[in-house]
């Protein structure tokens, strides 16, 4: 029915089966990850599962792969890259070769960016070796809980997924992995999001995110795309505007 096509939409529900809990008062989305929650707190003590600030789910010893432990408040004051990917998964692989050199590229300009990786790996053996090829930090594999507490806070729903913070740890982009493939040069680092985007291969998984207004121009002549970008760019911030007054997602 319509009314039931407007709840998937509006939760963006991708698969199932798939459990949100939402405050009743405000209407507000306290957890996307319902399923990992009773799974992980079947005794429903965290009740009522509402989302608590990064520092405090990351809370503990890092890795790094010579086997340096370091504690999590070193990421304070810095952008972090959470990184959520597994060996076994091909698009996971050839993702974390691109951003090795995105990562080098943004620290060599001087900016404080970490990354945190959340190991999906199905041993430590095949986790120590696919961390052997990162230059950054890691929540050890043996705290599966911390690793699932942190797929909990986002929601995490595929790998690889890369999830952008600011120094505060708020979010600035869920969508880290189609940045850092677009913007090999890292020129728009941290990845605000836009408005408005050229629609290509890599982006294109937006589409399925929720309502999109696709507009179709005349490619060949150039001054077409940019007048159709100017006629949609104020329409677009406005809507975007609204939604963050409401503290919701665009």
């Amino acid at each position: 029915s319509l009314l039931q096509l407007k709840l998937w939409n509006k939760y963006r529900v991708s698969n199932v089966p798939s459990l949100i809990f939402i405050d009743a008062a405000t209407g507000k989305v306290v957890c996307r990850n319902g399923l990992l929650v009773i799974r992980d707190d079947p005794e429903g003590l965290e009740f009522p599962w509402g989302p608590k600030p990064f520092s405090e789910v990351v809370a503990g010893p890092l890795l790094r792969n010579n086997g340096q432990t370091l504690d999590s408040s070193a990421l304070e004051g810095s952008h972090v890259g959470v990184y959520f990917s597994a060996h076994w998964c091909p698009p996971c692989r050839s993702l974390t070769r691109v951003l090795v050199e995105s990562y080098q590229k943004i620290k060599e300009a001087g900016q404080k960016f970490e990354i945190l990786f959340v190991s999906a790996d199905r041993s430590e053996d095949s986790f120590k070796q696919y961390f052997s090829e990162m230059p950054w930090v890691a929540v050890p594999y043996a705290d599966e809980a911390r690793r699932s507490r942190l797929n909990r806070l986002y929601g995490i729903q595929g790998i690889p997924t890369l999830i952008v913070l600011d120094p505060k740890g708020e979010v600035i982009t869920r969508q880290g992995r189609v940045e850092v493939l677009n913007d090999v040069e890292c020129r728009e680092f941290p990845w605000h999001p836009k408005p408005v985007l050229e629609l290509t291969d890599s982006n294109a998984v937006q589409l399925n995110e929720g309502p999109c207004l696709v507009l179709f121009v005349d490619s060949e002549d150039d001054g077409e795309s940019e007048a159709a970008k100017q006629l949609i760019q104020p329409i677009a911030e406005k809507i975007i505007a609204k939604y963050k007054a409401k503290e919701e997602e665009a």
